[in-house]
This record gives C-alpha cells, sequence and structure tokens, in this order.
C-alpha cells in the first residue's frame, strides 16, 4: 500500500456540493490527510483521493445486530467477573448483573456487552466451562427481558457458542479473533455481527513494553487483514465492526495517536467501535486514580470521537453517556 488516507472531518448544513459523506453518515470530508511510511504527510482534496479508498471512506454502513449505523450507539459494559479493573466484581452474582443490564437498557443502551473473563493489564485466562457459567445464564436473562442486542466479550469460540445458543447476537473479540481458531468459523456459520479489536499481546503481557513502527498505521493494517480474514471465511464486511483497542497494548502516547487519528479506520469500510471507558489513560491525564470517577473524562473522549465519525460507544457509565450523545446530537442538527 503507497498511502493512507485519513479524512478531515466536518460537519454542518453548510456542506460544499464536492463534500463527501463520512460513511453514509451527516459528517462529511472535502479533504484528506495523505500518510505514508517513507513520506511527509500532505493534504489532499477528497476529489484525489484513490477511488477505492474514497468508496470505503463514503460508503453508508450497514446495520450491525438490528442497529442503525447512521447515529451513534451506545454499548453498556457489563463485566460479570469477580477481578473487573472497572467495577471491582459488582456484578459476578447472576441477579446483579441481570438487574445492571437491565438498568443500562432502561438507561438508553443499544448493546449489553457481557464478559466472562477480565481483560485488565496482567489478568490470566479463565477456563471455558467457568467463562460460560458466568456469562450464558445472564445472556439468557436478559434475551428474554429486553431487545437490545446482546454482545458476548469473548476470544473462545466454545464460550461463543454457548452465549449464541443463549441469545447473543455479537461476537466481541478483543484478540482480533487471533487466539481461537475456530471463532471466525463459528461466527461466519452462524451468521453472528462481529467486532474485531487490535491488541498487541495477551492481557498478562500486553503492557510489557508496548512498541510499534507507527501505531496509527501498525494497527489500521493490523485490522485490515483481520477483516480480509473474516470476509474469506464468507462473514459481510458490513456485519464487522472494527475497535482500534485503546489501553490494550498501548502507552499512553499510542492511545493519544490512535484517538487524534480515529478518522483514518473509517477507510477499512467497517463501522468503527470505541472502548475508553475508564481507561487508565483517562485517570492520569484527568487526575481521576480511582476508576469509577473517570466518567467525565470518558465522556469527553467519547465525544470528540463521536466527532470523528465513530458508531459505537462502548462504556460502563451509560446514563451519563446517553445524556451527552443526546447533546451532542442535538446541537449538530441545529
Amino acid at each position: 500500500m503507497t498511502g493512507y488516507y485519513r479524512p478531515l472531518v466536518q460537519q454542518g448544513a453548510a456542506r460544499p456540493a464536492h463534500a463527501f459523506a463520512l460513511a453514509g453518515g451527516p459528517l462529511w470530508f472535502t479533504h484528506a490527510e495523505r500518510i505514508s511510511r517513507s513520506e511527509p504527510s500532505r493534504v489532499v482534496s477528497a476529489v484525489d483521493i484513490p477511488d477505492v479508498w474514497r468508496d470505503r471512506l463514503s460508503a453508508p454502513r450497514a446495520p450491525v445486530a438490528g442497529l442503525g449505523m447512521t447515529h451513534p450507539q451506545v454499548m453498556g459494559i457489563l463485566n460479570v467477573t469477580p477481578d473487573s479493573f472497572s467495577d471491582g466484581g459488582k456484578h459476578a452474582a447472576f441477579d446483579s448483573a441481570l438487574n445492571a443490564g437491565l438498568a443500562m437498557v432502561s438507561a438508553g443502551a443499544a448493546i449489553i456487552d457481557i464478559g466472562g473473563e477480565s481483560t485488565r493489564p496482567g489478568a490470566e485466562p479463565v477456563p471455558d466451562d467457568e467463562e460460560i457459567r458466568r456469562t450464558a445464564p445472564v445472556i439468557a436473562g436478559l434475551q428474554g427481558t429486553t431487545k437490545a442486542a446482546i454482545s458476548i466479550d469473548t476470544r473462545k469460540h466454545a464460550v461463543a457458542r454457548a452465549a449464541l445458543d443463549a441469545g447473543a447476537t455479537l461476537v466481541n473479540d478483543v484478540s482480533g479473533f487471533t487466539f481461537d481458531a475456530d471463532l471466525a468459523p463459528l461466527c461466519a456459520e452462524r451468521s453472528a455481527p462481529v467486532c474485531i479489536m487490535h491488541a498487541r499481546g495477551d492481557p498478562a503481557t500486553m503492557q510489557d513494553d508496548p512498541r510499534y513502527d507507527d501505531v496509527r498505521l501498525d494497527v489500521y493494517d493490523f485490522l485490515e487483514t483481520r477483516v480480509n480474514a473474516l470476509v474469506d471465511f464468507g462473514m459481510p464486511r458490513g456485519q464487522i465492526l472494527i475497535d482500534p483497542g485503546i489501553g490494550f497494548g498501548k502507552t499512553q502516547a499510542h492511545n493519544l495517536a490512535l484517538l487524534e487519528n480515529l478518522s483514518l479506520f473509517h477507510g477499512i469500510g467497517c463501522a468503527i467501535l470505541l472502548g475508553v471507558s475508564r481507561k487508565g489513560f483517562i485517570g492520569r491525564i484527568g487526575q481521576a486514580p480511582d476508576p469509577e470517577t473517570r466518567f467525565p473524562g470518558s465522556i469527553a473522549v467519547g465525544l470528540a470521537a463521536l466527532a470523528q465519525g465513530v458508531q459505537v460507544l462502548r462504556v460502563h457509565d451509560v446514563a451519563e453517556t446517553v445524556q451527552a450523545v443526546r447533546l451532542w446530537n442535538a446541537v449538530r442538527q441545529r
């Protein structure tokens, strides 16, 4: 690949005739930054972007798990683990998890992402049967009481199979479908939408001196390669979400570089999911050592991401985020 194109995203009703829609939504661009591994970056007109890039940047994104991708969606995080970094195992018990999931839906979450294995830095793997024991009953309980989409956050095909059988509608793999070779074929066979996330290393080692040639382009290449692999398995590109994996094998500088360049990832042609909620860099920059006090910083980063066309925000603080997104939409649409 000779170059990458990051659209310089704009918004507003006063849109030039030569502007292109970003991912088929209300945001648009007239220019892009051309980024290369071997040449200085430069700004180019959108009409000079190669057709294959411009088509992927501007094409409408298909609905995923029944949810439209032309406006922001909020995914609520429901960790049913005893050792989550963010909530201290508050929802490890079934009743607590079910009530928390229903509260998220009531607060406006369109998707509930249920995870039974902690992926915090230093976390150890959980056996398949234990992960299933934690997640499948909660999925079944929520599936029977809400119309929200339900996602299973797992790297393992056995856990994903049990979750899909229980009523999950999306598989979210933090390993980008590199951990378990049987997971991608399962999702293709079951026509399950997926989310591919970038991570360097596994949770136990991912923060051990992570390095990149160019974090923006290295993450882009990984995600594009994994998307193409799933397409080769027969999965429609429109049913794949991509996540740059903020905090997964990245330093604070890496995280900020990715956040600054999020619009680059629209070039893969998939809807973008972003998970920054309560992450450590928010605590450091925002001077909030307690993860449960980081929702203002999490929302600030989330709204900045929406301005770059991100379609899904994965968050702990659903009610606060939904309120912020409603206000962001109201102001933007005036």
